[in-house]
């Protein structure tokens, strides 16, 4: 029996990074995106050249629409601004999108379930994340223990990611030999800017930052990702 994953795939840093990590342990990856009409949709077209330029064979892309007209955030409302970097000192961000996590791995476990694959994987990230809830290690494995119970089917909620700080999560890619697609072909951009983006937001910032500390030192941070994630 080949052994199957699902990936919640935006075609940005940390989810492309789950895919390059992926794909040499799985026998056959299926990567879902989701159109939920956020401001930076243009990761959807991203997330369908990446995957193909990856040689995945089965990628999906799923209407969730509804999200956008129950979720108020500045990434499903144009009248909303993106906030600059640091610009608020709230504890959740206009950019946070309440309950997208949970109807995403939801969706991909249902998804898993018709495909018989024993793996979601999701780049959420507790150690560099933006203060959402929906990205921390208790959430994930709470919903995977409820998702198991409402399917009766064994399946774990994979975030590879998870104690990795930005600059380990390039380190990755590196690992991989991947850092220039990353660098150069995701999209992790509030605003939709491919590559380094518009270098004013949260993401643009948390990514740049996390790039320099790599490039900065490479052999530490290569090291501490080996230790972290039991690699050769």
């Amino acid at each position: 029996m080949s052994k199957k994953a699902v990936i919640v795939f935006s075609g940005g840093q940390d989810s492309t990074t789950c895919l390059i990590h992926a794909l040499p342990l799985y026998d056959e990856i299926h990567c879902i995106t989701f159109d939920y009409g956020q401001r930076h949709r243009a990761e959807i077209e991203v997330a369908q050249h990446l995957s193909k330029k990856l040689g995945v064979i089965v990628h999906k892309v799923l209407d969730t629409s509804l999200l956008n007209e129950l979720a108020i955030s500045s990434l499903t409302r144009d009248n909303i601004p993106v906030p600059a970097m640091n610009s608020s000192g709230e504890s959740l961000p206009s950019t946070f999108v309440p309950g997208r996590n949970i109807l995403f791995l939801t969706l991909a476990s249902i998804y898993a379930y018709q495909v018989q694959a024993k793996a979601v994987i999701t780049g959420v990230c507790e150690t560099d994340f933006s203060g959402y809830p929906d990205c921390r290690d208790a959430f994930v494995k709470a919903l995977n223990k409820a998702i198991e119970l409402g399917m009766e089917y064994k399946l774990l909620l994979e975030t590879p990611l998870m104690w990795l700080n930005k600059a380990e999560t390039w380190a990755l890619a590196d690992y991989h030999n991947k850092l220039d697609l990353i660098r150069h072909h995701t999209l992790s951009c509030y605003n939709g800017i491919k590559g380094s983006g518009c270098a004013n937001c949260d993401a643009c910032n948390l990514r740049s930052k996390g790039l320099n500390d790599y490039l900065g030192n490479k052999a530490e941070i290569m090291h501490s990702l080996k230790a972290k994630l039991k690699l050769k």
